[in-house]
């Protein structure tokens, strides 16, 4: 029988990590490797290395990470500066100590500039000033992604980063302050609806404009990465379209049946970036589009939510 690769998905209890574990399961030639936090921590040299001399991976797909939304982002700057270069600088510098064959860092949509020409190209990166809401977690990635170049320059190594958009899907985490939006709207407006709240504040505007992908068309396209895409640049993954932040919420609120007003707060947190849609053509080229449409997806979003925390 012809060996299968082995693949170390790092997070795999995450929201990303668990759907590309769920997606490599359907490959025959794929066997993957999981560790929980609880058994290795991410941020421990010395740890990690034990455990890579013995599992001998193939491949790492780093889908580990300290993530949260706009609050968490500006409460905790030190976790998300410092977890995660402590992270990704151990995945990285012992993958090419253990001579992996293939390593996936996966980057995010919110480290390109606030500012920047829209959809965004992955060359207008450091073009010009970060978001300063999420400076911290963005510049922690900027590093990750220039040490993956740092190794592809000096010892051409088959090492990659792909920049997703916002996901959203099952296993998210729906904190009511430190999660994403998508997640933090499902929870916070079905709470509002069990308690007869009258009215729900959202935080913001309601202007800004984001593009959103399901977590299981953005598994396929790392996976669909991992095969084909050996390349300096990191890699764009989005759903191609956009929608405002009041158009999303009030599209929750119809799905979830909440009767109550809806009032927007600019004063509470403010919008972030302005707008952020990911220009995809690199990926549509390797033949990877995405399946789920935002509205469906969301269904099933809140039915998981509803399912696992209701």
């Amino acid at each position: 029988m012809k060996k299968k690769i082995k693949i170390w998905v790092t997070g795999h209890n995450g929201m990303l990590g668990s759907a590309i574990c769920r997606r490599l399961k359907k490959f025959q030639k794929f066997k993957v490797l999981k560790v929980s936090r609880k058994n290795l921590d991410l941020k421990k040299y010395n740890l990690v290395n034990a455990w890579l001399k013995k599992n001998k991976p193939d491949g790492i797909i780093i889908a580990s990470a300290k993530v949260g939304g706009i609050y968490a982002n500006n409460k905790y700057p030190v976790n998300f500066i410092n977890d995660n270069i402590l992270i990704q600088q151990n995945l990285i510098n012992l993958g090419h100590l253990h001579k992996v064959k293939k390593l996936v860092f996966i980057g995010s949509s919110c480290v390109y500039p606030k500012m920047c020409n829209q959809p965004i190209k992955e060359s207008y990166l450091l073009e010009s000033q970060l978001e300063k809401t999420n400076e911290w977690y963005a510049i922690a990635k900027i590093a990750g992604i220039k040490l993956i170049q740092a190794y592809r320059k000096q010892f051409g190594s088959n090492f990659i980063t792909i920049m997703p958009t916002n996901l959203y899907g099952p296993n998210d985490n729906f904190h009511p302050m430190d999660s994403h939006v998508i997640p933090g709207l499902i929870g916070k407006i079905l709470k509002a609806k069990t308690n007869n709240e009258k009215l729900f504040k959202a935080w913001g505007t309601g202007n800004a404009k984001r593009d959103f992908l399901h977590v299981d068309d953005c598994a396929d396209a790392i996976i669909k990465c991992y095969q084909k895409y050996d390349d300096l640049e990191p890699i764009n993954i989005g759903s191609g379209d956009e929608i405002s932040i009041k158009q999303l919420i009030f599209m929750i609120a119809n799905m979830t049946n909440y009767k109550g007003n809806i009032e927007f707060d600019p004063k509470s947190v403010g919008d972030g970036t302005p707008r952020k849609i990911l220009d995809i053509s690199k990926i549509t080229k390797l033949g990877w589009k995405p399946r789920i449409k935002l509205q469906s997806g969301l269904k099933s979003t809140i039915k998981w939510y509803k399912q696992n925390y209701l």
